[in-house]
């Protein structure tokens, strides 16, 4: 039940790790951060616009024909972290980017740590099953019908969409992982994951995300039917433009 820890930002290896049994869950506010479109705007679904606005997060309407991008921040990031990101990845994609609703002293997080390197599995599946209603609640909400759904997270936002993947198939089919790892180890999942595919974007030398780890998810992805697709690059943790170049041609096929 150990995991590496994950960082900060979306391009430094800046995570302290420290322990993180005291953060609070901070979803309480009203929707803010919205990109394009008026996020609060009612929906057909009142129950789903509650929860939504509930959340705070960015949201972009895209152009037809277009997948929807979910954007997931890393450890003290916001939902505003990653909007340039996803401009690089598909600028015509609609862009779901909620916020960590876990704080770490001060810092926006997905899912507690009980101490360094060590994650609190029992809230990574709590916060993954709260990612996966809020997906679903916001796909009612902004009327998105069957538009396909991509999820993009960098270290801790990569971890969370691997998690919600995993436990959440039908609601989070896509992943594409800047510097994650595996989030839920030793955790016996078995949700059918033949329609999954996961791109692992990886640095070799990554001691935040240790290649162990990565390895040992994609073996436990395909065990279960995911499409798993790895790129390995030299360098440590962050998000490079090898890295955004893989996304890009994994996002074309």
């Amino acid at each position: 039940m150990t995991a590496s820890a994950d960082s900060t930002g979306t391009g430094t290896d800046t995570d302290t790790g420290t322990d993180s049994r005291t953060g609070t869950d901070t979803g309480t506010g009203t929707d803010t951060g919205t990109v394009g479109t008026d996020a609060a705007a009612p929906g057909p679904d009142p129950a789903a616009a509650a929860l939504v606005a509930a959340w705070p997060h960015a949201y972009r309407q895209g152009v037809a024909g277009h997948p929807v991008l979910l954007m997931l921040h890393g450890t003290g990031g916001t939902e505003h972290d990653l909007l340039g990101l996803a401009d690089a990845l598909d600028p015509q994609a609609t862009v779901l980017s909620p916020r960590g609703r876990v704080t770490e002293i001060g810092m926006n997080r997905w899912f507690r740590r009980l101490a360094e390197g060590v994650f609190d599995l029992d809230d990574v599946e709590l916060r993954s099953d709260e990612l996966a209603d809020f997906v679903t609640a916001a796909r009612a909400h902004y009327e998105l019908g069957g538009l396909n759904l991509v999820a993009v997270g960098f270290s801790n936002g990569a971890n969370v969409a691997l998690a919600t993947a995993l436990r959440h198939p039908s609601t989070v089919p896509h992943v594409i992982a800047f510097s994650g790892m595996h989030p839920l180890p030793g955790r016996v999942a078995d949700t059918d994951l033949n329609a999954t595919s996961v791109l692992l974007l990886n640095g070799e030398s990554d001691p935040m995300a240790p290649l162990a780890s990565v390895d040992a998810l994609a073996a436990e992805l395909e065990a279960r039917g995911a499409a798993v697709q790895q790129v390995r690059r030299t360098g440590g943790h962050g998000v490079t433009e090898a890295d955004v170049y893989a996304a890009q041609g994994w996002l074309a096929r």
